[in-house]
């Protein structure tokens, strides 16, 4: 610590350069900040232990239906106390950029999910039309639909009467209290078995089970008791959390993790090369300083280690404000996402690995500039060759 003055005046020595360079490493990290936020909350799926609803869905692929003779065998699982279940539909309204999500549902569906709140006199308008739909308020409020609205969709994968026009009339609108699940009320549900009734492709089959526990302590019980059931069929299931199951169905669009992963690796190459340059012109131009310090008394390795403390401080300084950056931004997306980005601020762990990516990145970039000042020759520094 005695010569950080001395480290803070060498870098700042070129005051230009140390700015600009401190502006990429401040928006690498700004950059791999949000990434890596947006990364564990797509693929951090969790344990099964301890989860208080499971889903149950195919084990091959979630895009694999399940038979619906596997309700009351689910149902009579010790440990489980309700089973609804619902069927991805994937209808368009209008265009296809006005995409959300839309599937059939079973008629306790809002008994796995209180926290869907409808008033009890469109639930029961919902429940007594077979055509009948409901839709969360941030939908609702989107294309400004109003209950009594007919609602047309165009399918695109279950036709109806060999035709893909489809039409619901919106009797419910739900809402949630949690301001970070705002994004679940882009949605829109409709009855089963008008679903499984009236399309031309497939009938008995169900999408997902969602199951409520008795007892959120044997929910790995549970889970392999259930996924028992149809164990070395063709239709084996898997049985896990809601959480891991949204990062399953993520993964049919793309693998989130692989693309940050990817992106990340191409910005930290690229600032290797920029931070290395850098260092390796400061040192080229402090050889005289260098040799002086040599001269009073600093060893070889005090050189190497001042040469080095240099590289990291700047990596430092400039993670530390990039990631500081990306907390303030992704609070502030997430509060302007209406619940599509519930991801608060930087998780732990994103801190914990972009410190040691800057230590890593500070050591790398400045070793090669450290073992040429160790080396350096007095006699030869002094003389200019």
């Amino acid at each position: 610590m005695k010569y950080l003055h001395l480290i803070w005046a060498s870098l700042f020595r070129s005051k230009t350069r140390t700015a600009l360079t401190l502006l990429s490493v401040v928006a690498a990290f700004l950059l791999f900040g949000m990434l890596d936020s947006v990364r564990v909350a797509f693929t951090s799926g969790g344990s099964v232990a301890g989860a208080n609803r499971l889903v149950v869905s195919s084990r091959l692929s979630i895009t694999q239906t399940l038979p619906y003779r596997l309700l009351s065998q689910i149902e009579a699982v010790p440990g489980v106390e309700n089973v609804a279940y619902a069927n991805w539909f994937g209808g368009i309204y209008r265009d296809p950029k006005n995409f959300f999500a839309n599937f059939a549902i079973s008629p306790n569906y809002f008994e796995i999910y209180p926290e869907y709140t409808v008033p009890p006199e469109q639930m029961k308008a919902f429940q007594a039309d077979r055509t009948g739909a409901i839709v969360g308020a941030s939908l609702a409020e989107r294309f400004d639909w109003k209950v009594g609205d007919t609602i047309p969709l165009q399918a695109t994968i279950f036709p109806k009467d060999g035709s893909n026009d489809w039409a619901f009339t919106l009797r419910g609108i739900y809402t949630i209290a949690d301001e970070k699940r705002k994004g679940e009320e882009n949605q829109m549900m409709f009855h089963w078995k008008y679903f499984d009734e009236s399309n031309d492709y497939i009938q008995d089959q169900i999408g997902w089970f969602m199951v409520t526990l008795a007892d959120v302590d044997q929910a790995s019980q549970v889970a392999l008791a259930i996924d028992a059931i149809s164990e070395n069929s063709d239709h084996e299931t898997k049985a896990q959390t809601e959480q891991a199951w949204n990062q399953s169905f993520m993964k049919q669009f793309a693998d989130i993790g692989l693309i940050v992963t990817g992106i990340m690796g191409a910005v930290f190459f690229t600032l290797l090369l920029l931070t290395g340059n850098t260092m390796a012109q400061a040192v080229r131009e402090r050889i005289p300083e260098l040799a002086v310090l040599k001269t009073i008394g600093f060893t070889n390795r005090s050189v190497l280690a001042l040469v080095l403390a240099e590289s990291v401080l700047l990596i430092v300084i400039g993670g530390l404000v990039g990631l500081g950056l990306a907390s303030l931004v992704l609070v502030w997306v997430s509060a302007n996402s209406g619940g599509m980005l519930p991801m608060g601020s930087v998780p732990t762990g994103t801190w914990v690995m972009g410190l040691g990516l800057m230590l890593l990145i500070g050591v790398v970039v400045g070793l090669l500039p450290a073992l040429r000042a160790m080396r350096l020759k007095i006699v030869d520094a002094l003389a200019g060759r």
